[in-house]
């Protein structure tokens, strides 16, 4: 079932699986921004993840003295959610655990997603609620897939990204192998890049201390900009096809509260890097806003 909300310059549809945004179409331009969650590329299209981000080394975790498996990006995106609140540019889901993923996840949690629209925005607000007696550790992150060319008679090589970094930070930038975090050093020079397959040949593209970041045509000025002020990780990703060295139609800009494993990882998930840890009883917060031109 599909939820929609819209204003006067766009209109959201959103499943209440995963609480996913599945299209975004601007009424002005009659543009849709959103991928197409064609499976012979990739099936989604703008999941949420949770209590993990990336992958677990060897998929599992300790703590608590068990070991845990889980896949890839966990299971928030495959639950189903409750409208909790809608208005016309509002909606609100909700989800909570109740003892359902105790086996992968040993926590209780409340999860609250929010999208509010704002003339060509739209704001995703994310609340996570401890309901234990005891700290939880988890990560959340962000992973919307844009239709890249957006426009007819444009190629993916017209598209560039444009980075604002932090102030008075330094960019560091990772790679992954084999699905797994590896630490480059500092990103020097992160202003700009254009868009091409060749960029994810060896996976996604990770920083921290970014944010915004714009994806936006040469030609048509059209694009989308993400802004996840004080998250500490961004991934960029596409499909790359080793056979035709091609990438997917779509490019994910993917803010995080989280990171995939390191390859020397311990496993302990009090110990995971980037882990966010809740204290019993309290909320956590974040937010970021896509702009759509």
């Amino acid at each position: 079932m599909m939820i929609v909300i819209e204003n006067d310059w766009l209109m959201v549809d959103i499943a209440r699986n995963g609480a996913e945004v599945r299209k975004v179409k601007h009424k002005k331009n009659g543009l849709d921004y959103m991928w197409t969650g064609d499976s012979a590329y990739w099936g989604r299209v703008s999941p949420v993840l949770f209590p993990i981000v990336g992958r677990l080394k060897e998929d599992h975790y300790y703590l608590k003295g068990q070991t845990y498996k889980m896949s890839q990006h966990g299971f928030l995106r495959d639950v189903e959610f409750n409208v909790e609140t809608q208005t016309t540019t509002t909606v609100s889901f909700v989800f909570e655990s109740a003892g359902r993923f105790i086996d992968i996840y040993p926590y209780e949690f409340k999860a609250i997603i929010r999208y509010m629209l704002k003339e060509d925005s739209l704001l995703v607000q994310w609340e996570v609620v401890n309901e234990n007696q005891e700290e939880m550790f988890f990560s959340i992150g962000a992973h919307p897939a844009f239709r890249v060319p957006l426009v007819e008679n444009e190629a993916i090589e017209d598209y560039s990204l444009h980075f604002t970094p932090a102030a008075n930070k330094n960019v560091m930038e990772y790679e992954l192998k084999n699905s797994l975090l590896h630490e480059k050093g500092t990103a020097n020079d992160i202003s700009s890049m254009q868009l091409k397959a060749s960029l994810f040949a060896h996976d996604a593209l990770v920083y921290s201390n970014i944010n915004h970041i714009t994806l936006i045509s040469n030609k048509s000025s059209h694009g989308v900009e993400v802004v996840f002020e004080d998250f500490p990780f961004v991934g960029i990703w596409s499909k790359y096809n080793d056979t035709d060295g091609k990438m997917a139609p779509f490019v994910c800009i993917e803010p995080w509260y989280g990171i995939a494993d390191p390859y020397h990882s311990t496993r302990n998930l009090k110990e995971k890097f980037g882990i966010n840890k809740l204290q019993a009883g309290e909320t956590f917060k974040a937010e970021y806003k896509m702009k759509f031109t």
